[in-house]
């Protein structure tokens, strides 16, 4: 068993003086991928180290254990993705084009990031049990809420937006819309005899998030 596991991870071992961001960056990069392949109960502390190329003692210094080390992946992938909404500036830009824009953004997003769903889906089999432990969590989110508030707020009185819309519920359907065809693509597929993952169906998916969305926010 351990022949074949290691030939089967090539790890990315820290070279030089040791880096503590770099080497907590190759965990974090070792360990989402074992926990999107296996799960929480799944994954396994000795492959992480083997694929990060670190002491397995280092991984347990710097997050304590495996759980601790599946709140960090699950702050950093929740971190990424609100990062990268940050980068676009979306309470720059007009009420109507900031959602639209937000709609594309989340859409692609989880197409290119497959790992996020997964580990989304893992964590809410558990009921949210970890993600509930994060002191962070809460934090990241408080940006988006603001600025869609701040975007609606703005359409309404301006009359481009019907008032009384509620950011997280409208956020809470963006993703949802984009989330549940993703994560049951395969099985649509199978119901309804069509392909779900090729470039033109996944196109067509991301044109029906944004109509709908955008109809909705219509006075």
């Amino acid at each position: 068993m351990e022949a074949t596991l290691s030939k089967s991870i090539s790890p990315k071992r820290p070279t030089g003086p040791r880096d503590p961001v770099r080497t907590r960056a190759a965990i974090l990069d070792a360990a989402t991928e074992e926990f999107n392949g296996k799960g929480l109960n799944g994954a396994r502390v000795d492959t992480i180290a083997k694929r990060s190329g670190v002491n397995k003692r280092m991984i347990y210094h710097y997050f304590g254990g495996k759980e601790g080390l599946y709140l960090a992946v699950l702050e950093e992938t929740y971190s990424a993705i609100r990062q990268a909404e940050g980068d676009l500036h979306l309470g720059d830009r007009d009420p109507i084009e900031a959602i639209r824009e937000l709609v594309r953004f989340t859409w692609r997003y989880f197409i290119q990031h497959p790992e996020f769903l997964s580990l989304l889906g893992t964590e809410n089999l558990h009921r949210a049990r970890y993600l509930r432990q994060s002191a962070r969590i809460r934090d990241l989110h408080f940006p988006l809420v603001a600025t869609l508030s701040h975007q609606l707020d703005r359409g309404a009185a301006i009359g481009l937006i019907r008032p009384g819309i509620d950011p997280v519920q409208l956020y809470i359907t963006i993703a949802s819309l984009g989330f549940f065809y993703l994560s049951n693509r395969y099985t649509l597929a199978t119901i309804f005899g069509r392909s779900m993952d090729d470039p033109d169906s996944l196109d067509a998916r991301g044109r029906h998030i944004e109509a709908v969305v955008l109809s909705y926010l219509k006075p």
